[in-house]
């Protein structure tokens, strides 16, 4: 039997009537740049997320540089994050001209640990550089938000803007409210393997800040005030008409789709609790965690993996080299040792099949897998 990660060609067989409708009414329209399909889905996605502002853009990529850009951070700047992600997060934070800096992560939920944020905003843990701390960027992993209530806390008392990287954490909430609240603004990929994903590339920013909102909106379309009237420096960010269609079908069924992962994960935890040398998930008691990945732990990793390749079972490593380690990140300044959770994390961390359309025997198969490798 083969499970593999994810199954993209079963989701879109499960609403094909519903999508290639949506796809042929975006070329009945012409409509393929931004457009009705666009403006409904940001409609929608910003009301699921209980905030005012929807901005979709090109790629997630773009929806993390955007908010900083908009929001003025630039050179002199830093803009806290952990070196536990992809690469994107501090890609745009470098484009902006700012400088990274990294804090580590809770080795528990893998997100921002909030007592070494504030040591290094405090002063108390090593920085390179003069720049002045001006954002912090928590980012949402695996579908679990991060502990939003306290660094919330202590962005509000150094005055520091938050941008949420919410891009693996659609409908996410901690302590009951969305992600995209917290901060002055939130970033969504839709890469096509994520929780909502696209036909392509496609992301988002959504914010309860109408000037903030306003600026995201013309710098994504070369920052024009109206056509041919440019009042700043901006950019090509805009969503396609046809990835917006797409999108607003799948919206429909994010909830339902949601719930499904949530279950298979919490049959993950009921069927696999107690294995030796196995560390399941651990949810923050807060969090209402969406399951992007389901991420298990074991110094046996490189083993592991190809035990489960060997039986037909798709795994991933999500993220097997820590940002500091990059070679491209070297001029930051970092060294092993420094981050030392995210570097456990990134030897021992590894994603198991978890997807709305996985079947109940597939579910069984990677279950006896797993046990069977470990019972060895």
């Amino acid at each position: 039997m083969n499970v593999p990660l994810a199954d993209l060609h079963k989701q879109y067989l499960s609403i094909k009537p519903e999508i290639d409708s949506a796809i042929q009414q975006v070329f009945e329209s012409s409509q393929f740049i931004l457009g009705k399909a666009v403006s409904q889905f940001e409609h929608d996605f910003a009301g699921m997320h209980e905030v005012k502002h929807c901005v979709a853009v090109g790629s997630g990529t773009d929806a993390l540089h955007l908010p900083l850009w908009a929001m003025g951070i630039g050179k002199g700047d830093a803009v806290i994050t952990t070196p536990f992600t992809f690469i994107a997060t501090i890609e745009m934070i470098l484009l902006c001209g700012a400088q990274p800096l990294f804090v580590d992560i809770d080795p528990r939920t893998y997100t921002m640990d909030p007592n070494r944020l504030e040591d290094l905003v405090c002063g108390k843990a090593r920085r390179s550089g003069t720049a002045k701390i001006r954002s912090v960027i928590p980012i949402h992993l695996y579908g679990q938000p991060a502990a939003m209530e306290d660094i919330s806390g202590i962005a509000a008392r150094f005055g520091l803007k938050i941008v949420e990287d919410a891009c693996q954490s659609h409908l996410g909430r901690y302590n009951g409210i969305s992600v995209g609240n917290f901060g002055s603004a939130a970033s969504f990929s839709f890469y096509p393997v994520k929780n909502l994903g696209a036909a392509g590339e496609a992301g988002a920013v959504i914010t309860n800040d109408d000037g903030l909102a306003r600026s995201m909106r013309q710098l994504r379309d070369h920052g024009q005030v109206e056509k041919y009237k440019h009042a700043v420096w901006g950019h090509n960010y805009r969503m396609d008409g046809i990835q917006g269609a797409v999108l607003g079908v799948k919206l429909k069924y994010l909830k339902d789709w949601t719930e499904r992962r949530r279950r298979i994960a919490q049959s993950y935890h009921a069927r696999l609790e107690g294995v030796v040398d196995l560390v399941l998930p651990h949810v923050d008691p807060k969090a209402h965690h969406v399951y992007h990945l389901f991420v298990v732990r074991t110094k046996r990793r490189s083993d592991f993996q190809r035990f489960l390749s060997s039986k037909g079972i798709a795994t991933a490593l999500h993220y097997p080299i820590p940002l500091h380690f990059q070679e491209a990140c070297r001029d930051l300044g970092y060294q092993a040792g420094d981050f030392p959770e995210s570097e456990a994390a990134a030897n021992e961390c590894i994603s198991l099949p978890l997807y709305p359309e996985l079947g109940d025997d597939q579910f069984d198969h990677v279950v006896s897998s797993v046990k069977e490798f470990f019972r060895s």
